[in-house]
């Protein structure tokens, strides 16, 4: 029944009058990239991934005209069986250059492998014989069959009627392997989305699966390799064009990359071609099972050598994931780790951090984002802007939150993944793939770190964390700044009261730090929020070196002088993370909190310090931390 309608739409069309033809094209093609669908996402996609720096009307253009072509290739495909060969010579030219080409076939001595892209109307090479009018060697096209046998005839017959011979890969490739022993000609439409059994390269700035069949098949026979496409001239109209493809070197799989380098160049050298090209396919769509969306995962692995022969110190970052991070210092600086293994295990990706203003600086010193987001200061207009982000098309997007509002804002995105942890009782409707927490992990006896690295996992991590303190990058370096004689004491905790040391505490701490030998400079660091307390510390010391810097630095020139210290003691707090990070000695003090959970994470030198008879996960009271024992563990670093 479907092929009788078929063919009872292709005689239809092909009857009416070539105008009207064209604009029923015209409107088909634009209610395909108008209508919102996920179709128009992919052709919206694909292109600000390939052509990021285009404009945005520039891209809209491209993609608009390349819904129209590809309406027009289907009715071309339609139409076929039913024009005779006076209407179907106009419809292919082949210029001079191009016979000349055709001409050495004939008269070759070796193989030669056509490689034709998904650039125009494939049916337009079947008509060359018709076309050519001269002798050519045997013909044979390597093609993907239809499911339905008796649609699947019909279309042999009228793809066949010039003399090109249709090979299914169903079938095997024993009837081309014998078409190439006799010297023939064996084309192979070729595309980027081979799956499993593909090779991976990148195309267009993205890790795509090839097809390495082509080079399988040159290397073999000893076939010479062009590249041919009908580029179009006008509708139903358009010229055959015949390259030559060169690979770079001898090896396995450079002919694979040079074919594929040759349609690159194509589609950016030329808005014309690129639009002819078929951008609904979601040709870069391996390496996204979620289970390993985090590591590339594939047998035929291609992206080394062609580093090599493009020359390119690292691959291209253009699969996108971004990361929500948390809202505290403290949980930021502990999911760098997570960050860095990300970066290592998934070298394409472009990472994006989304989180609070006043975080990006760090973040962009560490080194972990190649672009940071930062969040809306006010809550209303927030939902606004996620919506709005939804056009920056990202691939991935990671949650290191736990609200119903992240979750919400990452759906806005339209991102076609949202990965996150499920904790007990706490459903996340929002997301497409999560982790659930099992229950065997007691998150009281499991760092943070460690917990997101579970989650990380669960989604391909295959490289191990980093604890190191990672570089951070800052043009103030000089040996002074790092010799000085500096204690930083961080007093307050923001607005966690049994949080802090008594400020008895820290008044006799830092009258004994006074009395060492060469009497360190002391610095007081916190937030505007800490004033208060930092005021009271500072107030009795009129004529010492004590200086308070509480809520009169940015978070990047705290960093800056976190550097400069030789030990910071701290409460359990952000400013002790970012320490730690930058791999200053800390003495942290810990008294309700678990810093079984919570701890400084990274390798540098660190005491924690818990009240008497304090569990190892916290619950004591920090009035009961010794002034001398917090003097001993600063002076072992000093």
């Amino acid at each position: 029944m479907r092929l009788l309608l078929l063919k009872f739409t292709g005689s239809l069309l092909a009857s009416l009058p070539e105008p009207l033809l064209r604009s029923i094209v015209w409107i088909l093609g634009g209610l395909l990239y108008f209508v919102p669908s996920s179709r128009r996402r992919i052709i919206r996609s694909n292109l600000h991934h390939a052509f990021p720096d285009k404009g945005r009307d520039e891209r809209r253009k491209l993609g608009l005209e390349s819904c129209r072509r590809m309406i027009e290739t289907g009715v071309f495909a339609i139409i076929l069986p039913f024009l005779d060969e006076k209407r179907l010579r106009p419809s292919l030219d082949i210029p001079e250059e191009s016979r000349v080409h055709l001409a050495k076939l004939y008269n070759q001595t070796a193989p030669t492998i056509v490689l034709i892209p998904h650039i125009g109307s494939p049916e337009a090479v079947t008509l060359i014989p018709l076309v050519y009018g001269e002798k050519l060697p045997e013909l044979g096209a390597v093609y993907r069959p239809f499911d339905n046998s008796v649609f699947e005839k019909w279309v042999r017959e009228t793809r066949e009627r010039f003399g090109v011979e249709l090979l299914s890969r169903k079938e095997g490739f024993s009837r081309g392997m014998e078409i190439l022993r006799g010297n023939g000609v064996l084309g192979i439409l070729f595309d980027q989305n081979a799956g499993r059994r593909g090779a991976l390269i990148t195309f267009l700035g993205r890790i795509a699966s090839a097809t390495d069949l082509p080079d399988m098949l040159a290397r073999r026979f000893n076939a010479r390799l062009i590249g041919v496409y009908p580029k179009r001239t006008g509708f139903l109209r358009s010229q055959l064009v015949i390259d030559t493809i060169t690979p770079r070197s001898d090896s396995a799989g450079a002919i694979t990359l040079a074919a594929n380098e040759w349609l690159e160049n194509l589609l950016a050298g030329e808005d014309d071609v690129c639009s002819s090209w078929l951008w609904l396919h979601e040709r870069w769509r391996t390496q996204n099972r979620a289970h390993k969306r985090f590591r590339l995962s594939q047998k035929r692995n291609l992206l080394d050598l062609e580093r090599g022969l493009r020359g390119w110190k690292e691959l291209p970052r253009n699969t996108r994931f971004w990361v929500r991070m948390p809202n505290w210092l403290g949980d930021v600086v502990m999911a760098l780790p997570l960050l860095r293994a990300l970066r290592v295990s998934r070298p394409d990706a472009r990472i994006t951090v989304i989180g609070k203003g006043a975080f990006l600086p760090l973040l962009r010193r560490f080194g972990v984002a190649d672009e940071t987001l930062s969040l809306p200061e006010r809550e209303a207009p927030s939902f606004r802007f996620f919506h709005r982000l939804r056009h920056k098309y990202p691939d991935t997007y990671i949650l290191l939150t736990n609200s119903f509002r992240g979750d919400l804002e990452a759906m806005l995105t339209r991102c076609p993944q949202r990965f996150g942890m499920i904790r007990s009782g706490r459903p996340r409707p929002f997301l497409t793939d999560a982790w659930r927490l099992p229950p065997e992990i007691d998150e009281n006896r499991m760092h943070q770190t460690c917990v997101w690295e579970r989650l990380f996992r669960h989604f391909g991590l295959d490289s191990d964390l980093d604890f190191s303190p990672p570089e951070y990058r800052t043009g103030d370096e000089s040996p002074s700044n790092r010799m000085k004689f500096i204690v930083g004491l961080i007093c307050g905790t923001e607005n966690t009261p049994e949080k802090r040391w008594p400020i008895a505490g820290w008044r006799a701490l830092i009258r004994r730090l006074l009395e060492l030998p060469g009497a360190p400079e002391i610095r007081l660091f916190g937030t505007a929020a800490d004033r208060e307390i930092t005021a009271e510390i500072e107030e009795i010391f009129p004529h010492e070196p004590v200086i308070d810097l509480a809520g009169k630095t940015t978070l990047d020139d705290f960093a800056v002088e976190l550097r400069r210290c030789r030990v910071v003691v701290c409460n359990d707090t952000g400013g002790m993370h970012l320490a730690n990070a930058l791999g200053v000695p800390v003495v942290a003090l810990f008294g309700p909190t678990n810093p079984r959970r919570t701890g400084p994470v990274f390798n540098a030198p660190k005491t924690i310090l818990q009240p008497p008879r304090c569990p190892p996960e916290g619950g004591g009271s920090m009035d009961s931390i010794e002034v001398e024992a917090v003097l001993e563990a600063a002076k072992r670093h000093l």
